[in-house]
């Protein structure tokens, strides 16, 4: 159970990075509002999970979640640059998350 809530959680941390960005500098409440509640509940998630998983382990895992979710995001929606090499890196961010479950 804790790696799912993991797993969610990191997903989150995608969800409150680009409300973050499209909050405006919180000067627009809708994307302010979903950052907020986004962000405490990946928090949370992160927190639960961390009484099952070890620490280095699962916050290694949450931010490689988040980071990968949102680089796609950039990617896809955002029209941000979808090169060969941005590709291949988050492929390697995938293969270190998938080695530290792995290896845990």
């Amino acid at each position: 159970m804790a790696w799912i809530v993991l797993v969610l959680s990191g997903l989150l941390e995608t969800v409150w990075a680009i409300a973050l960005d499209r909050s405006a500098g919180f000067s627009r409440p809708l994307p302010s509002l979903v950052f907020g509640v986004s962000l405490v509940a990946s928090m949370a998630g992160l927190a639960y999970a961390l009484r099952d998983i070890p620490v280095g382990t699962g916050y290694a895992v949450w931010v490689g979640i988040g980071a990968v979710g949102t680089a796609l995001v950039g990617m896809l929606a955002l029209h941000e640059s979808a090169s060969l090499p941005r590709i291949a890196c988050l492929l390697l961010v995938v293969a270190g998350v998938v080695g530290l479950k792995l290896f845990h």
